[in-house]
């Protein structure tokens, strides 16, 4: 039987927000207001309501079930809020990211997607996106990002202690062999929470691991339940190696069965619920390198962002003709470190460049010659001279073994600092 649709005014600083629980969730209408202030920023409402249908669009794509309306809503401002904060220390401290940068950064999205500048737009317009609303939430993305680089990596120091330990440690073989996902549940505790409340925490936390064993969807809990940055993700924390899980839980998950969840484990100002969600086989002890070599365009105060695609479309046009590929990266490209060498790169493996090149090196064929294609950097040709496998050096292992101690450690440092900023910061919710 259908329920009778019900229409509640929720007044919010004197601005109405039209509220229709439809099939459980909630539908807004014409909203406009301030729900939050943060320091010297404030949180508008319709920016709650677009990232809301976004969170909701996102999450019905995946097939996740949909948490209760209030809690959905408290999880998403309280990522306003963080963004908020984030944002303005990105000002205070003269982080900018111009026009151009953003324009390749939106460009490269949209290649990503196997569409043109001009698909993207129509794909963003009929899922009812604002295309200037999306230019500037990555352009706040950006910024954020390089916020975080450049405060967080100052906090970090490893030692060749810590390296060695990793290369001798117990799964040590099952971090190269091995990947795993793995859905996490933060609870924060105050940093001098009393043993009361510490043990009313504990108490939540096998309580929430009981009802995750008896059935419970992992995913919602955790955006109910979570505090971690990766909450309105379902907690997911996507696919790693043994050795690239955080060090506070690393080892418990190797010690899990698929979907089996451990006991809550607590740690100074948290306490954590994890599942193995997945687990898959990858390579063991051995690497395919890579020769490559590029040619690299870029717009300027002379060319634009068109001109600039135009451009490198006419030099894979010449190298498809049968042009010298070294020559034309001698004549047009604009990395300095490799221009003067016809655009070699010498040998390489994917993870030592931006996503998409690695991506689209490892996809081009021995001695082909890939479709141009936009990163962060510019316009982009490629040709893979050669491939091989080799036995993964001392130095490699090592190099390895520095990227992933910085990679937990910076994710380690980041839940902190987002606490620092969070507990520092004014802020007044309106909601």
């Amino acid at each position: 039987m259908h329920k009778v649709l019900t229409t509640l005014l929720v007044c919010v600083v004197g601005i109405t927000l039209l509220y229709i629980p439809v099939n459980g969730h909630a539908v807004y209408r014409e909203i406009e207001g301030i729900v939050a202030v943060v320091d010297d920023d404030v949180v508008l409402a319709s920016e709650l309501k677009n990232r809301y249908d976004q969170v909701i669009r996102q999450m019905q794509t995946q097939n996740v079930s949909l948490p209760p309306n209030e809690i959905l809503i408290s999880q998403i401002m309280e990522r306003l809020i963080l963004e908020s904060i984030q944002k303005q220390e990105a000002e205070r401290r003269g982080i900018r990211i111009d026009d151009e940068t953003l324009t390749r950064a939106v460009m490269s999205f949209a290649q990503g997607n196997n569409m043109t500048l001009e698909q993207f737009q129509q794909a963003l317009a009929a899922d009812g996106v604002s295309y200037r609303e999306f230019r500037e939430e990555i352009r706040t993305e950006m910024a954020i990002t390089r916020l975080q680089r450049n405060l967080i990596n100052r906090r970090i120091s490893i030692t060749d202690q810590e390296v060695e330990g990793l290369l001798n440690s117990p799964f040590y073989k099952e971090m190269f062999s091995d990947e795993y996902r793995v859905g996490h549940i933060l609870l924060s505790l105050e940093e001098r929470a009393s043993d009361e409340v510490v043990e009313a925490a504990m108490t939540e936390a096998n309580d929430i691991v009981q009802q995750l064993r008896d059935g419970a969807d992992f995913a919602q809990m955790a955006i109910a339940k979570s505090s971690s940055s990766r909450a309105l993700e379902g907690g997911d924390l996507g696919w790693r190696k043994a050795g690239e899980l955080p060090s506070l839980f690393a080892e418990e998950v190797l010690e899990l069965d698929v979907n089996g969840i451990a006991e809550p484990i607590k740690t100074s100002g948290a306490i954590h619920i994890i599942k193995l969600l997945e687990r898959r086989g990858a390579g063991v002890q051995k690497v395919v390198e890579t020769n490559v070599r590029h040619i690299l365009v870029q717009p300027s105060e002379i060319r634009s962002p068109e001109e600039t695609a135009a451009l490198i479309q006419d030099i894979k046009r010449q190298l498809d003709e049968g042009a010298d590929f070294a020559e034309l990266a001698k004549e047009h490209s604009q990395d300095p470190a490799s221009a003067l060498n016809g655009g070699d790169l010498g040998w390489a493996t994917p993870d030592q460049f931006v996503g998409q090149f690695g991506e689209i090196m490892e996809r081009t064929a021995k001695e082909g010659i890939s479709e141009p294609f936009l990163t962060q950097f510019g316009w982009h040709v490629l040709q893979v001279l050669d491939r091989r496998e080799e036995d993964m050096s001392d130095e490699a292992r090592e190099n390895m073994a520095v990227e992933i101690l910085h990679k937990r450690r910076f994710e380690e440092e980041q839940q902190e600092w987002l606490k620092e900023i969070r507990d520092e910061a004014f802020v007044e919710v309106r909601l």
